[in-house]
């Protein structure tokens, strides 16, 4: 597994959906889309998504430009 971070390239918003994606092996799509559903759902997925955009770290350096 990767560790959690936004990461520079494949954002939408903030990254959050695309560093969970990575930490967990799927596409930032299907993240995405999930975390779309969810929102229909009753709850605070709104305010997780906006705390997780504050509290994760931002990647450094972009993965395509790593050596």
């Amino acid at each position: 597994m990767a560790a959690l971070a936004r990461p520079r390239d494949g954002r939408m918003i903030g990254g959050v959906c695309a560093a969970l994606a990575r930490r967990f092996g799927t596409s930032a799509t299907t993240m995405r889309v999930i975390f779309v559903v969810s929102c229909l759902l009753p709850g605070p997925q709104f305010l997780l998504y906006v705390a997780l955009w504050l509290l994760l770290p931002s990647e450094k350096t972009s993965a395509a430009t790593a050596w």
